[in-house]
């Protein structure tokens, strides 16, 4: 059976059904020279951090639940931490109840933030593919409906409402920074732009999922080792994330962590922004010199995650 890929018309439908539940997060216009770049137009950041849940995942996990009938053993979701914590703020806000699988490896702000918002959350495993296989187990025998973090249609196109909002505030941009994980995010804003804008991919260098899925051809399987293994930590890319950027990414960059954690420090000193390591990644594309922009490209970066431990900023 073909795959069903979202279109923008499928992003569309997803922004109505979400209307009145997200944010719509702004942009930011900041001199490439703040950070080093020859650029003769300004950086655009995306400020998706500011979304509810401190993520773009809210996006995803309002579309999953809206587009759903709910059963009475509630939602599951296996996370890093950020996926957990938009299901389990999303769920609250919906009415259900919420039981969160997160691996050893998430931050203890992303564990608390979940269990604030009401969600009951098992700790378990070494990494999110423990994570995950535990919720199936868990959904197996209670019949909870599973919110996947990055492969399903209802979430990519959740996620796809990021790029429509983007083009809404910043419509001549020629290039889009965005970090990898699964893939849910890239995927949704690839499939919106269809190529009318370049979208990068990035990813940390010890965590690389999509990267050694173009290199293979398929998705692999790849070790996971990185300061921002709790958000950029997928063992192996979606395989509905994989076919929309065969389609439509670009190219997709390797970062190491120490030019994520320079990122996360420069936004933190030059624009009091504070966020987690994933959230910098796409930025320590540019500040590394992995994706080197001709001087007259408009690039636009965004910012995708928060939930970080202030002390980590000094």
């Amino acid at each position: 059976m073909p795959m069903h890929i979202p279109a923008p018309d499928d992003i569309q439908a997803a922004a109505l059904r979400t209307a009145g539940y997200l944010r719509r997060t702004p942009i930011v216009e900041v001199a490439g020279a703040d950070f080093g770049l020859d650029l003769s137009d300004p950086l655009t950041f995306k400020l998706e951090f500011l979304q509810h849940a401190g993520s773009f995942k809210s996006r995803g996990a309002f579309n999953s639940l809206l587009a759903a009938t709910i059963p009475a053993a509630g939602v599951a979701a296996a996370s890093g931490g950020n996926h957990g914590a938009a299901v389990a703020y999303a769920a609250r806000a919906l009415g259900h109840r919420a039981t969160i699988f997160v691996p050893e490896v998430s931050a203890p702000v992303k564990i608390a933030r979940i269990e604030a918002y009401g969600a009951e959350v098992c700790v378990g495993g070494a990494r999110y593919a423990d994570a995950a296989a535990r919720c199936a187990q868990f959904v197996a025998e209670t019949g909870a409906y599973e919110v996947h973090p990055y492969d399903t249609f209802e979430t990519v196109a959740g996620q796809g409402t990021v790029a429509l909002e983007w083009q809404r505030s910043a419509p001549d941009l020629d290039t889009v920074l965005v970090a990898v994980g699964g893939g849910g995010l890239i995927a949704g804003i690839a499939a919106w732009y269809g190529g009318r804008v370049k979208v990068i991919g990035v990813e940390p260098e010890g965590s690389r999922c999509l990267h050694a899925a173009r290199a293979a051809g398929e998705p692999v399987d790849v070790p996971v080792e990185s300061i921002a293994a709790d958000s950029l930590g997928a063992r192996r890319v979606g395989n509905l994330p994989f076919a929309v950027a065969q389609r439509s990414v670009a190219d997709v960059v390797l970062v190491a962590d120490a030019a994520i954690a320079a990122a996360q420090r420069m936004l933190w000193d030059r624009l009091r922004v504070a966020v987690e390591p994933g959230g910098a990644a796409a930025l320590a594309a540019l500040t590394s010199g992995r994706y080197v922009p001709s001087s007259s490209e408009r690039i636009g970066v965004l910012l995708c995650g928060a939930n970080v431990d202030l002390a980590q900023l000094g």
